[in-house]
């Protein structure tokens, strides 16, 4: 692999991993600000898969927004300059990026989803 090609990607996985970093700690500490809430959830009756869709449909609309102003954005002529050897409306190209970065999305909120999931509802209501 060229020094031209090796560079892009290794800068693009960093942020990819900062995006993942930058996820996991907002959602863990929406988590843990919602604590009692969601232990009332569970009490109430609530499964721990309707506890995991709640958290991760609630991180997952902001990515989704993203992703889509994205596309305009790059779909736009504003970025055609910086594109090479890809068209700017390139399906393909497009979905496997959009597609990445709800996966990334995905696992970066599932731990705290997981862990917010099988929380005791007793020990979350008796912690205020």
């Amino acid at each position: 692999m060229r020094f031209n090609t090796r560079l892009p990607a290794i800068l693009g996985g960093i942020g990819l991993l900062l995006a993942a970093s930058g996820i996991y700690g907002v959602i863990a500490y929406f988590v843990t600000q919602r604590s009692q809430e969601i232990g009332v959830r569970i009490a109430l009756g609530a499964t721990p898969a309707s506890v995991v869709r709640l958290i991760l449909g609630q991180a997952l609309r902001p990515v989704a927004l993203g992703a889509v102003v994205g596309v305009a954005v790059v779909a736009s002529r504003a970025l055609a300059s910086q594109l090479f050897g890809v068209a700017r409306t390139d399906p393909l190209t497009m979905a496997i990026v959009v597609a990445t970065l709800i996966g990334v999305a995905l696992l970066a909120s599932a731990v705290p989803a997981r862990r917010a999931a099988t929380a005791d509802p007793t020990r979350a209501l008796q912690s205020e």
